[in-house]
């Protein structure tokens, strides 16, 4: 079952996670849409540099410092997702109160290993 998923802090460098990640979601299916610095494709996605309003998100997975992530909370609490996954060094116990609060589960977990062991 797909689970569109939206990658928050894509980069086009083939060597970085979230570039890793957006194949992998690819090759599992899943529809993805990114967002990132940089305007881009990897694997047929589009990574945006602005904040659309994406519909029907099932997770969101963070490649973005707690610092980085604050201008984003908002953002991503308005798309309702049913999770969000912070991948390492992504931890944010400010995050997941403010996650609790709108009733998103979160997870602290790799999104590759996930993938990897059909736990996604």
């Amino acid at each position: 079952m797909s689970k569109k998923t939206v990658v928050i802090g894509a980069s086009l460098k083939p060597s970085r996670y979230s570039n890793i990640a957006i194949n992998r979601l690819a090759d599992y299916n899943h529809e993805t849409v990114a967002i990132g610095l940089r305007e881009g494709e990897v694997r047929g996605v589009v990574i945006d540099t602005e904040l659309k309003p994406y519909k029907n998100i099932d997770t969101v997975t963070l490649y973005l410092n707690p610092e980085r992530q604050k201008e984003y909370y908002n953002y991503i609490m308005g798309l309702s997702p049913k999770r969000v996954i912070f991948n390492p060094g992504t931890e944010n116990p400010e995050f997941y109160d403010l996650l609790k609060t709108e009733g998103i589960d979160y997870e602290v977990a790799c999104t590759l290993v996930l993938l990897s062991t059909n736990q996604y």
